[in-house]
């Protein structure tokens, strides 16, 4: 996974909120709360209520009802000016590809770019409008999003009120060291583009057309969503060379990262961990051996609209 090096970054595309934070790899396991859910205001999800979601990152319904005036002052975090990164300013730092190899930080704002300037094109070859940019959020620990107070816990997020995708970087630690995941490069830009498949079902109408996620379960409408944005996920990658951000298609070993990252959370995988047993009326997300095969199927093709989770089984 090589960008180009002489490719500009547009580093406006991801917002650093972190406040200055510990080595990686140290610290203790994620805590505190969840975003609300199910539609209620007030409150939270602590880890133990939430072990079954953690680390499965998908998309974050809002928890607001009620008018405009609730949802700006109900379940969110005390507002604070955004924390610079202890790294220094990602426009000072991720102008090129060049720096997109050697910075971790740099190198998601060169696969959010990416994956960006697919979708736009996309969108305009299909003639489904203007493509509508969202931005990634880098923070650690804590977040305040359009969609309430989130923490590590959830993984990464998509909020679609705010339209945004939240991404704390230890996440990928994790997903390695607890989960298994083979980790490394494209494993993150598989996340990413996962939650900017979400972003593209926002933009559709999908979300809309679904009236949120509804109930769990092994073919439930979330379960449904989720694989269609790991699919859409494939898309990207298939395509990924044309957009001008990487020097060559993606390698085997590339794809074989982002086929671990996405067996690892599986809901079958997660609960067998969490919980000793698998319970399919509990699915969220999808199964590993369901994750693995959409996105496939998406890079496969290289086409959208071969990622139809929503007609016949999954």
């Amino acid at each position: 996974m090589q960008f180009d090096d002489d490719r500009p970054l547009d580093p406006s595309q991801v917002e650093d909120v972190r406040a200055p934070r510990p080595r990686r790899g140290g610290g203790g396991r994620p805590g505190g709360c969840m975003v609300p859910v199910g539609g209620r205001r007030g409150g939270c999800l602590t880890l133990a209520v939430a072990v079954a979601g953690l680390l499965l990152f998908g998309v974050v319904p809002s928890p607001f009802s009620g008018d405009e005036s609730e949802r700006q002052g109900e379940g969110q975090a005390p507002s604070a000016p955004p924390a610079r990164s202890p790294d220094g300013n990602l426009t000072e730092r991720c102008r090129t590809g060049a720096d997109a190899d050697q910075s971790e930080d740099c190198r998601i704002v060169g696969t959010v770019n990416s994956i960006q300037s697919y979708w736009r094109a996309e969108f305009g070859r299909q003639g489904q409008g203007a493509y509508r940019p969202a931005r990634t959020v880098l923070f650690s620990r804590t977040v305040s999003t359009g969609c309430g107070a989130a923490d590590s816990a959830v993984g990464p997020f998509y909020c679609p009120p705010d339209r945004k995708v939240y991404l704390d970087l230890t996440f990928f630690d994790t997903l390695q060291r607890n989960f298994g995941a083979e980790g490394g490069p494209f494993a993150q830009a598989y996340v990413v583009a996962h939650e900017y498949g979400h972003h593209v079902q926002n933009l559709l109408g999908t979300m809309e057309r679904l009236g949120g996620a509804g109930l769990p379960g092994a073919g439930s409408a979330s379960v449904r969503l989720e694989l269609q944005a790991d699919c859409y996920a494939g898309v990207w990658a298939r395509n990924a060379v044309r957009t001008g951000f990487y020097d060559e298609p993606f390698s085997e070993a590339d794809i074989h990262q982002a086929l671990s990252a996405a067996a690892a959370v599986g809901d079958d995988s997660i609960q067998r961990r969490s919980q000793g047993r698998v319970n399919p009326d509990a699915f969220t997300h999808g199964t590993s051996r369901q994750r693995a095969k959409w996105f496939s199927r998406g890079y496969e093709s290289g086409e959208p609209q071969r990622c139809d989770t929503f007609s016949g089984a999954i």
